[in-house]
């Protein structure tokens, strides 16, 4: 089964997925979401259809207009095209010109070769990222307005889980994601992942022994 997938990040009329949506005869399915490019590919409106038809085995061929489609971030874009090569299901991305298997069968070298060269770009964003937070951490020391958490200070657990990043480890754990595969998508320790595993399962417990 052939699908095309667009998204745009407003329905208002503000932005319009036209100049995604060329070259679309021949797909079973042409699906568009309407959606902040900062949600999960799976968790959007059409894009948990695509996650339903790849757990139904019955997706076979993937094209987006452009790789930011397929995620949040790029490394959440590498994992879901890893996720899909691994599957066998050929993905075809127009911008940049991405196949990741050939007409034969076989993974497509040009595209590895690409897609290793985004995953060291990510990781150099990640970096330089990193590098300015602690630079901006320096200065804040710097002028007396940075002070980091208090020694002995401890947050509760209950606030713990309520945490946007716990809240969404969850959801990945109850899909049945990996330790591995959500420390890459969210990204996250697997320390933090198992103690909101553990915090989850003390509190139902909680639950149906009260």
């Amino acid at each position: 089964m052939k699908v095309f997938y667009s998204r745009v990040s407003s329905s208002d009329g503000t932005q319009k997925p036209d100049r995604q949506l060329q070259n679309i005869e021949g797909f079973d399915y042409v699906l568009t979401d309407y959606c902040s490019g900062s949600i999960p590919l799976y968790e959007r409106p059409k894009g948990s259809q695509i996650k339903s038809l790849i757990d139904q085995n019955k997706l076979t061929h993937l094209e987006i207009h452009d790789f930011s489609r397929l995620g949040r971030s790029t490394l959440d874009c590498l994992t879901v095209y890893k996720e899909l090569t691994q599957l066998g299901i050929k993905i075809v991305c127009r911008n940049p010109n991405i196949v990741n298997i050939g007409d034969d069968g076989k993974p497509e070298i040009f595209s590895e070769l690409l897609l290793s060269l985004l995953s060291v770009l990510n990781s150099y964003e990640k970096s330089l990222i990193r590098e300015r937070q602690m630079e901006g951490i320096r200065i804040r020391k710097e002028k007396g307005l940075y002070s980091g958490r208090r020694i002995g200070t401890t947050i509760s657990d209950e606030k713990f889980l309520s945490s946007p990043k716990s809240k969404n480890i969850l959801s990945y754990l109850e899909k049945g994601y990996t330790f591995q595969e959500i420390s890459k998508i969210v990204p996250c320790s697997r320390t933090t992942i198992q103690k909101v595993s553990n915090l989850n399962k003390k509190q139902t417990n909680q639950v149906n022994n009260s």
